[in-house]
């Protein structure tokens, strides 16, 4: 009879079990081997990067989205959403309040508008590097063709986050009606060729995901290898199709969070809004597990709430200067530290 410990020492000591380990794992968990894998994550974490936790300013310059995926609050169907899309001034105006205030990575995340046209966006990369010396540009656009993401590469752009939502095509192609599973991930691939360091990621707790599904994704993401990767709970949003629907829960996150930092051991994990959202400590948890990043958001307060993914989310009200103080006394809490450098991944 296999032990949990056995397993467990074995992912600790190789990053690595065979898939029917894992599944065996998750099936069998007890609240002693739940606590054994915090402690491995932490100790490998702490093995690559120390007790760093790599800050991130986050601008979410438009919530147009042409988009149908069922769980998103601003989807394209969606029409209680009060749109907005940010001038290049305005973004640019984020990115100096949060230059001051001594972010070093600025994450540019939207719908997928495509109103900002490639050159657009190349234009705007090129004025962010132009300004603030040093910083790290990290677009998270959605999906767009390889000459696009040549371009922004091109242009500066260090980073892109895509995640690749689920590994299951089946359970994708029910979230993502005119989505293409394989796009998906040929995307990711593309983005890494060209010589990004690239953010993939999953959500936990999705009505009708498996155990099967996650460990998908563990799996995907140890052939995938990328430089970061984004874990969060499903949390429903009104006016879509799966807005009646439970949320996922914390605990499953931060096991899911563990068992990737002991697959992928050198890769950036966030602890995400998200997590907060559903746990007043979620964030701090996800530390406790494995995560080393967050992402205070740098968007102007007007328009911090209208963009809202799912319901609920934290910290929509709060400056800038605000989130940077609150977010640091948090890590800190946890034994860890702030650090505003660049933060890049040790997966080269």
């Amino acid at each position: 009879m296999r032990r949990i410990q056995d397993v467990l020492s074995q992912l600790y000591a190789e990053n690595y079990i065979p898939k029917d380990d894992m599944i065996w794992l998750l099936e069998n968990l007890d609240e002693e081997s739940r606590e054994q894998i915090f402690d491995y994550a932490r100790k490998t974490r702490d093995k690559y990067y120390g007790n760093k936790v790599f800050m991130r300013g986050l601008i979410e310059f438009s919530n147009i989205c042409s988009k149908n995926c069922i769980y998103c609050g601003i989807r394209a169907a969606n029409k209680n959403v009060d749109r907005y899309r940010l001038t290049k001034d305005e973004i640019l105006a984020c990115c100096k309040e949060g230059y001051e205030l001594g972010y070093r990575t600025f994450v540019l995340q939207s719908g997928e508008d495509k109103w900002y046209t490639t050159s657009k966006v190349a234009d705007l990369i090129s004025a962010i590097k132009e300004l603030f010396p040093g910083v790290a540009v990290t677009l998270s656009l959605g999906e767009r063709s390889y000459q696009e993401y040549k371009l922004w590469h091109e242009a500066g752009a260090d980073r892109y986050l895509l995640r690749h939502e689920t590994a299951s095509r089946s359970l994708y192609e029910k979230l993502h009606p005119d989505g293409d599973f394989d796009n998906r991930r040929q995307c990711l691939y593309n983005l890494k060729e060209i010589g990004f360091q690239i953010g993939a990621g999953f959500m936990v707790g999705l009505p009708g995901q498996t155990y099967y599904d996650l460990v998908e994704d563990l799996y995907f993401l140890k052939e995938l290898n990328p430089h970061m990767i984004g874990i969060g709970p499903f949390i429903p949003a009104s006016g879509t199709p799966l807005g009646k629907e439970k949320s996922g829960k914390v605990e499953d996150v931060l096991i899911m969070l563990a068992l990737t930092r002991l697959m992928v051991p050198k890769a950036l994990l966030p602890a995400t809004t998200a997590m907060g959202t559903l746990d007043p400590k979620g964030r701090e948890k996800a530390l406790m597990a494995g995560a080393n990043v967050v992402m205070p958001n740098l968007s102007p307060i007007a328009t911090k709430r209208k963009y809202q993914l799912y319901d609920n989310k934290i910290c929509t009200g709060d400056e800038s200067a605000h989130c940077r103080v609150c977010i640091e006394k948090r890590i800190n809490s946890t034994g860890m530290e702030v650090d505003m450098g660049r933060g890049d991944s040790l997966i080269h």
